[in-house]
Order: C-alpha cells, then sequence, then structure tokens
C-alpha cells in the first residue's frame, strides 16, 4: 500500500510509540486534575487512577496483540488512535458532566464508599476506553517492526525505550507547563492534538485523503470551541476567580461582606475572609484562645508560626485583635504560591506578614527558631498530608515551641466514633504534649485541638482573658474556656511508617456524606423529585 512508505525506516513507528507513551501519561495526569475538584487528590483517588488505568492498558495490551496477528494492517491500529484522540478531546467537553450525572446517581444509590465508588466509575466511564485503545499500540508495533527474530531483542527493547521516554516528557510537561499555563481542558486538547496530527501524517502520507481523519479534525475543532473552557464549577456564573496551580484547583467567591477560597467543588470552603473585619463565628476565633493560653497580654512581643497558611484568616485576625499591645512577629507557611498571591489580592493578607513557599514539616527542618504560638492547619483539599500527622512531625513542632508555648491544631470532619481521624490525631499530639484539651467549633464539623507543655496554661488563660479589651472575643473565649475537653488519650499514636490518614479521612467523609445524603432521600422518598428539586 502507498501510504506504508511512512513506515519502511521504521522511524515513525518508533515516534508512534514515544507519541503514544507522552499522550498516556498526560492523560493520567489530566485525570488526577479532572477528579481531584470533585474527589479530591488523595493516595485513594490516585490508586482509583492509576488501577483503572492499569486495567485499560492491560486489556489494550491482549487485544493489540491478537489484533496484530489476525490482522497486520497499520490502518486498524492509526485508526484506534484517531479514536482515541477524539475521545480524549471530548473530555474537557463532557467530563465534568459525566462527573456530576454519576455523582447524582451513585449518592442515592451507594450507601457506603461514595467517594471511592463515585470516583472510580467516573474513571471507568471517561477513561478506560481511549486508554484501552493507546494499550494497542505497543503490540500491534511490536507486530509490525520486528521483522528478524535474530534482532528482535534490539528493536523491543527501542519501542519500549520510546515510549519510556514519552511517558517522562508526558509527566512533566503537564505538571510543571501545560496545566499550570493553560489548564487541563487545553492540556488534554494538546495532547489529543499530538495524535491526531500523527495520524494525518500517516494517512495522508500516501498522497490520498482519509475521511476517518476528516471526520477525527472535525470533531477535534469542535471539541476545542466547546471544551477548552477551565471551569469545573460550570453551573457558578460570578465567581472573582476560577483557576489552576501546580497544586490545586482554585475558586474564590466574593459578596458583599464575606470572601471565600474553595480548593473542591464538591466539599465547601477553606478559607473565609469577613470585610467587616470582626469575628468570623468559624475556627479561625477559636484558634485565637491560644496566643491567650501563651500570654499574649502579659508579653511584649509574639511569635507565632502557621503551618498551612492558605488566605491567612488566622493570622489577620490576630493581627487586628492582638497587636495593638503586643508586637506580633507572624510567619506563614504555605505550599501553594498561587494560595498566597489570592491571600493578597482577595483576601487582605498584609504584605507585613511573610509566608515562605515550603512544605510545613520541611520548613520546621530548616528553621532553629522557636515560637509562643504554632498553628497547624495543613489540609489538602479535604485530606491531611500524612507526613504532618505523625509522631515524628509533633515532636518536631514542641522542640520549635517556648516552654511556654501553645500548639493549635484544626482538625476538620470531627466524630465521636472510635478509630477516627481526629482520634488519632489527638492521641499522637498527646504523645509529645502532656496537657492537650479540645473544643467544638459550634454549627460547624472543626473541633480545634490547643496542646502545650506548660501545667499552668488554663491559668495563663484565665488571666489574659481578663485583660482581653475586646468584647467581642472576650465573650467568645469565655464560651471557649468553658467548653474545653481535656483530652485522655489512646494509643492510636501515628509514625511516619504507618499513617493511614487517607483511609480515615475518607471514611470520615462518607460518613457526613450518608448523613447529607440521608437527608435528600428522605425529602426524595416523601416528595418525589418535584420535592427534591425545590429543596436544591
Amino acid at each position: 500500500m502507498e501510504k506504508r512508505r511512512i513506515l519502511k525506516n521504521k522511524t515513525f513507528l518508533y515516534l508512534t510509540e514515544f507519541f503514544a507513551g507522552m499522550s498516556l501519561m498526560a492523560v493520567e495526569l489530566g485525570a488526577s486534575r479532572l477528579l481531584a475538584p470533585y474527589f479530591s487528590s488523595s493516595q485513594i483517588v490516585w490508586t482509583i487512577i492509576i488501577g483503572t488505568i492499569m486495567i485499560a492498558m492491560a486489556l489494550g495490551n491482549v487485544y493489540g496483540g491478537r489484533s496484530a496477528d489476525k490482522n497486520p494492517d497499520p490502518d486498524k491500529l492509526y485508526s484506534r488512535i484517531i479514536v482515541a484522540a477524539v475521545w480524549i478531546a471530548l473530555i474537557p467537553a463532557v467530563g465534568k458532566y459525566v462527573i456530576m450525572g454519576i455523582s447524582a446517581v451513585l449518592i442515592f444509590s451507594v450507601n457506603s464508599g461514595f467517594l471511592i465508588w463515585a470516583a472510580f466509575a467516573a474513571c471507568m466511564v471517561i477513561f478506560v476506553f481511549p486508554l484501552f485503545l493507546l494499550g494497542t499500540v505497543t503490540p500491534c508495533l511490536v507486530k509490525y517492526t520486528v521483522e528478524d527474530l535474530g534482532d528482535s531483542g534490539k528493536t523491543v527493547g527501542l519501542l519500549n525505550a520510546s515510549n519510556t521516554i514519552g511517558s517522562i516528557i508526558g509527566t512533566f510537561v503537564p505538571t510543571f507547563v501545560t496545566i499550570p499555563s493553560v489548564g487541563t481542558s487545553i492540556t488534554f486538547l494538546i495532547f489529543s492534538g499530538i495524535l491526531l496530527l500523527l495520524c494525518t501524517i500517516y494517512f495522508f502520507s500516501g498522497g490520498k485523503k482519509s475521511k476517518k481523519v476528516i471526520v477525527g479534525i472535525a470533531v477535534f475543532v469542535i471539541a476545542f470551541i466547546v471544551g477548552k473552557s477551565d471551569s469545573f464549577a460550570f453551573w457558578e456564573n460570578d465567581l472573582a476567580y476560577e483557576g489552576e496551580s501546580v497544586y490545586n484547583y482554585l475558586q474564590v467567591k466574593e459578596n458583599e461582606d464575606t470572601v471565600y477560597l474553595s480548593t473542591n467543588v464538591l466539599f465547601g470552603v477553606q478559607s473565609v475572609y469577613e470585610k467587616s473585619e470582626t469575628l468570623t463565628g468559624l475556627y479561625y476565633d477559636y484558634a485565637m484562645a491560644a496566643p491567650l493560653m501563651t500570654g499574649v497580654h502579659e508579653k511584649d512581643h509574639l511569635d507565632m508560626l502557621i503551618l498551612g497558611m492558605g488566605t491567612g484568616t488566622f493570622a489577620t485576625q490576630c493581627q487586628r485583635y492582638f497587636s495593638e499591645d503586643t508586637a506580633l512577629a507572624i510567619e506563614g507557611v504555605e505550599i501553594d504560591e498561587s494560595i498566597t498571591d489570592l491571600a493578597r489580592e482577595y483576601f487582605a493578607l498584609s504584605e507585613d506578614i511573610p509566608v515562605y513557599t515550603y512544605d510545613g514539616r520541611a520548613y520546621l527542618n530548616a528553621v532553629d527558631k522557636t515560637y509562643d504560638v504554632i498553628m497547624v492547619d495543613a489540609y489538602q483539599d479535604i485530606t491531611i498530608p500524612f507526613q504532618m500527622t505523625s509522631i515524628e512531625f509533633f515532636t518536631m513542632v514542641r522542640d520549635h515551641l517556648k516552654d511556654d508555648g501553645v500548639l493549635v491544631v484544626n482538625m476538620n470532619m470531627r466524630g465521636e466514633e472510635s478509630g477516627s481521624i481526629n482520634e488519632y490525631l489527638a492521641d499522637t499530639i498527646s504523645a509529645a504534649f502532656s496537657e492537650v484539651y479540645t473544643v467544638d467549633v459550634p454549627r460547624s464539623t472543626n473541633r480545634e485541638l490547643l496542646a502545650s507543655n506548660n501545667p499552668d496554661m488554663l491559668a495563663v488563660f484565665s488571666r489574659n482573658l481578663e485583660n482581653e479589651s475586646r468584647e467581642d472575643l472576650k465573650a467568645l473565649q469565655e464560651n471557649t474556656l468553658e467548653n474545653l475537653v481535656r483530652y485522655e488519650a489512646g494509643d492510636h499514636v501515628m509514625t511516619d511508617d504507618k499513617a493511614p490518614v487517607e483511609l480515615l479521612s475518607m471514611r470520615m467523609i462518607d460518613d457526613l456524606i450518608e448523613t447529607e445524603a440521608n437527608y435528600y432521600k428522605g425529602i426524595y422518598k416523601e416528595e418525589g423529585l418535584e420535592g427534591l428539586l425545590a429543596a436544591f
């Protein structure tokens, strides 16, 4: 066949293997970013992504090998690549709707493990088929390239090397170049376009037109026009900001009174700023017990460190309420520089407060300074980085506190059942600190934990409350003091070697989803679809 001339020196086949490997890894990374705003980017979600992709590749390898033996026509392989390219191009246009549709169905039909089942179903529906098709590439190319068994090892080795090099590039380019600069949607379209261009060169190399290529290009153009938007919360039309960083999906919503930051579409808000410059009524206010417990009104200078700075609401509140009487030196550590930029632009974070773009634990390793207060609020969307939950980490925190210093930890998703993520955290912290107290934040799922090795921390708290001149803060912290509960430690101590935070967090989220779902299931049962729609 005339168009096979391009394959005679095998270079084009090696290029096919290279671009197939590159596109596969790019799609895998794109999958994580497509799912993260809805299901988180935890190790569990990554496991689901990798597992389903491996299933697709294994099935593709088997089918591709049999297909190549039965009918060794390269046209069939490149036709499959066209279909894969078109499917990948359509993911930005329809993927988020598929995810929401699957979530809507499963939330009413699955009693437990919603996030796991929803993420798995979304992966199966959106990604398995195109990656199954790309999985047929390697066995087919082996069939086309091996002509002499005497050099089959060399040929197969070159094919695998081409695939591996492509995969390496397909790993780094989306993470460090395309996703941060142009977004996930355009990343899918870029690598879809590369595959489509490869097939166009193949089919047109013989000088003949191909209807398959023309149709593929037409669909790609439509997908580009329709799907190039980077909006994950497609139902929102009044966002102040929506974008992506190396680490997160980022969304800022603003009204007359409040600014909100969310890094996850389905699960709430990560940061809040009140424009009225009053108390927020949220955990930031309750965390201000920590400066009072270390004697903020009895000291001329207070050193504070916030690990997981976010948009800096806690730092801003401390500045407002304590800086008139005491010189505050506040440092923040935030791994996502884009969040810090948003904090300066939308959340009134003072330029006087330095924020270091670092992992919280790595920062503690790098500094020798000790602090009066250390706050740990390091959530990664809806999970916790495991390296900031272990006894080794909290021992390091203890060593960076002054003798009367206080640790405050925001524990989201509180629950009373045995073996919860908060019980594990509190037990681990208790292994490093002698004084550990908790207080629940009303009308939320947050619980604040305050720890110190100063046995007089509550006495210091009481004295400083008496000297608190801001009546709103004084009233709130008097309520905090009244509701503090001394924590009785168990033996659930997490270590660097064993810290099952993803499973524990998912279990807690699952319980919260089940509670919420049962409410809407009840409405649906009593009032039907019309009542359910009215409830939203």
